[in-house]
């Protein structure tokens, strides 16, 4: 079911602080920056070598990645797991008994997205993503 993994996403305070600092410390730059108003975020991509770390900034006060960073800071958000299909891998998961967030997929920015309850996982949320 899972072939990679996707991403890291870090939840940040300000995007352009942090974009700013990973690329004085190593030199990372973003291949993508875009805003996600269904999931409150501003949210930027930074390729490293098969994989990205995915920094989210709250553009929604009341979204969820603004209530991440008031209640725990600054810091890991989520895991993005690549699966051949996001749907199939949702289902198989239901069938399980796993709590999900998503029944079905979405258009997310790394693909089509969804995303696994963190009570399912010992309190980490977990995305998994369909490259499109």
């Amino acid at each position: 079911m899972i072939k990679n993994v996707a991403h890291v996403a870090i939840a940040v305070k300000s995007l352009e602080e942090m974009l700013s600092l990973l690329d004085r410390l190593f030199g990372l730059k973003p291949s993508h920056i875009e805003e996600v108003p269904d999931q409150g975020v501003k949210a930027a991509l930074i390729p490293i070598g098969d994989g990205e770390i995915e920094l989210l900034e709250p553009i929604d006060p009341e979204g969820g990645v603004a209530k991440f960073i008031e209640r725990r800071g600054e810091g890991i958000h989520h895991i993005c797991l690549e699966v051949e299909n996001v749907d199939e891998a949702l289902k198989a998961l239901a069938e399980k008994g796993v709590e999900l967030i998503d029944k079905v997929g979405r258009k997310g920015l790394a693909g089509r997205v969804g995303f696994i309850h963190p009570r399912a996982v010992k309190g980490v949320l977990i995305e998994l993503a369909q490259k499109v």
